[in-house]
């Protein structure tokens, strides 16, 4: 990481203890869940069918969407803020790679990756750091790149509402809001998705591909 963690803001920290702690029972809760989600396959697999070059998933938990998209024939490694979720990934996924970072100080050179996915993980940043975030993703992307995020999602009549989270306080968006976002961050979004929860789920969900 290219800033000490003394730096780091007091949510990030949270965040990251909040995750060290519950990680066991996270990866538990989190296994085989995309054997029941159709439509989450189906936008990880038209990721997989237009990037070019290498992958990384940031806030990669337990690694189970990076061994996915691997299946899937990418070049892809992990990247997560919690030590414990790095250690469960290494240790499920011996062959594929992952590492400790931040979303907001990726460790990686300009225009290095070919894709960005950020399953769920930017829904615990403030609203007013997203646009952040993604700058550092646009960095590090290629011309042509592309980016898949998905996240907890609200209806169009309003941008982006505060959530309590099971594990961290977090914020769910509109597919509108986040448009906006990448828009204004110089993406180009070029697909999305909304779903209605499943019955173990507590809200709708989203999903939007861009490219650079």
């Amino acid at each position: 990481m290219r800033d000490s963690r003394t730096s780091e803001r007091a949510d990030v920290v949270a965040t990251r203890a909040a995750y060290d702690a519950m990680a066991e029972r996270y990866a538990a809760f989190a296994a085989g869940e995309m054997a029941k989600r159709p439509f989450d396959r189906a936008m990880l697999r038209a990721f997989a069918d237009v990037v070019r070059g290498r992958v990384a998933e940031v806030g990669c938990g337990p690694g189970r969407i990076a061994a996915h998209l691997a299946g899937l024939g990418l070049e892809v490694f992990g990247i997560d803020l919690s030590p414990e979720m790095i250690r469960l990934a290494r240790a499920t996924y011996p062959g594929l790679r992952f590492d400790e970072g931040t979303m907001e100080n990726l460790d990686l050179p300009d225009a290095s990756l070919g894709g960005i996915v950020a399953w769920y993980s930017i829904i615990h940043t403030p609203p007013e750091r997203v646009p952040a975030v993604l700058t550092e993703f646009r960095r590090v992307l290629a011309d042509g790149g592309h980016l898949l995020l998905g996240f907890k999602a609200v209806d169009d009549s309003v941008e982006v509402v505060p959530h309590e989270h099971a594990v961290a306080p977090g914020y769910w968006w509109s597919l509108r809001g986040l448009e906006k976002e990448l828009r204004d961050t110089g993406f180009r979004p070029i697909a999305r998705m909304s779903r209605e929860p499943d019955p173990d789920e507590n809200g709708p969900q989203g999903y939007l591909l861009a490219t650079t």
